[in-house]
């Protein structure tokens, strides 16, 4: 039964792609699935090496061919993630180089694997980017079992920066007529994330006060909704006057630029100093001791990033004289996924695109997104 995505050798990796092309051509497809065609050549953005934007390249690699309980996704957009420029810069992990990035991918299904029932070419789809995901689960199979590797499309994986991919046929969800591959793509990773954050982790309830920092980004801006969504009063915290107008048309209902205003020290005065229910942080960094400060007793901060530095400094004392808890999250279920996206689907909440480049110009969105002026997401397309 297909449920897992195997593991990825040297033949299904972007070093086994990157190849004599013109022999790679001339070679018929030997897999036993429907529909696999012949190996050809597709254009992919992918690093030999880590370091700055200038190691992505636009190379011409072996189309690559779907295994047992695989598909073969014609990719028509891909969201670029700050997961993409922290796997560029080189992630304490290992992955085989070089690399072909992108976790958020959205296309037609152009050729199945053996084994995959149901799926049927021509399909728009959406990919859940997180395989076996349930190993956060923690219910092990037995002591002779080894639970499954949590692997990421785009990170452990190669990802959709490229005019193909293959994904696990489990993690599909079709895209309805109504939506655009771009905004799909816009809302994967990010959807998730802040489903899970909002929903998953901190509980948000209706009439709670919930902070949100890193305001222009893609998790963020579709964090911001969800909580409006849950009946709550949004705080965010984002840099910029231009940035602070956007914030607000996202339904914010106070918004701090943290170049003029020492945020935490803002909202404590504004709630009367009762402090917040919730604070939701992608930054991490030197105000994590005042965002606790800033919690109401029994509080919870939800981290899913730390963009300002992975490393912080508690004090203790706070952490127990307000009863705070410290929740962390990343990702999120195949249920969350698929809950995120139909808030999408039916237009409830809607993923903020900054810009579309094409595939060519993936140096250029790598860029970008590091020069910190991104609101929303950029998405690439082939």
């Amino acid at each position: 039964m297909c449920r897992s995505y195997p593991k990825v050798g040297r033949e299904g990796s972007p070093e086994a792609q990157v190849t004599d092309i013109r022999r790679a051509a001339a070679s018929p497809c030997c897999a036993s699935g429907r529909n696999l065609g012949r190996l050809a050549a597709m254009n992919a953005a992918l690093f030999h090496r880590h370091g700055g934007p200038e190691v992505i390249r636009l190379e011409d690699v072996r189309v690559p061919v779907p295994g047992p309980c695989q598909v073969r996704i014609r990719v028509h957009a891909t969201g670029l993630n700050h997961l993409d420029l922290w796997v560029r810069r080189g992630l304490p992990l290992q992955i085989p180089l070089p690399h072909i990035g992108g976790s958020d991918i959205a296309g037609v299904v152009d050729a199945i694997g053996p084994g995959v029932v149901g799926i049927e070419r021509g399909i728009r789809v959406v990919v859940d980017p997180s395989v076996d995901y349930h190993w956060y689960g923690g219910i092990a199979s037995g002591p002779s079992i080894a639970p499954p590797d949590f692997r990421i499309l785009g990170e452990h994986l190669p990802g959709g920066m490229a005019e193909y991919v293959i994904a696990p046929a489990a993690n599909l969800v079709e895209i309805p007529s109504s939506v655009s591959f771009e905004t799909a793509a816009a809302a994967s990773l990010n959807g998730v994330t802040a489903y899970r954050a909002v929903f998953g982790r901190a509980r948000v309830g209706v009439g709670e006060r919930v902070v949100i920092t890193g305001g222009s980004g893609g998790v963020a801006t579709l964090a911001i909704q969800m909580a409006r969504l849950a009946g709550a009063r949004v705080y965010v915290v984002t840099s910029g006057a231009e940035n602070v107008a956007r914030v607000r048309e996202l339904g914010a209902h106070m918004v701090y630029d943290r170049l003029e205003t020492d945020a935490p020290r803002a909202i404590w005065q504004e709630t009367g100093k009762e402090g917040v229910d919730v604070v939701i942080d992608s930054v991490g960094g030197e105000q994590w001791n005042q965002w606790i400060r800033t919690l109401s007793p029994g509080g919870r901060l939800v981290c899913y990033g730390g963009t300002a530095g992975a490393r912080v400094e508690v004090d203790l004392r706070l952490l127990f004289w307000k009863q705070a808890s410290l929740l962390g999250t990343t990702m999120g279920s195949p249920r969350e996924y698929r809950e995120a996206l139909n808030l999408v689907f039916e237009g409830r909440v809607l993923p903020v695109i900054h810009s579309v480049l094409p595939l060519s110009e993936a140096r250029k969105a790598h860029e970008l997104l590091e020069g910190g002026e991104v609101f929303g997401k950029i998405v690439l397309t082939p």
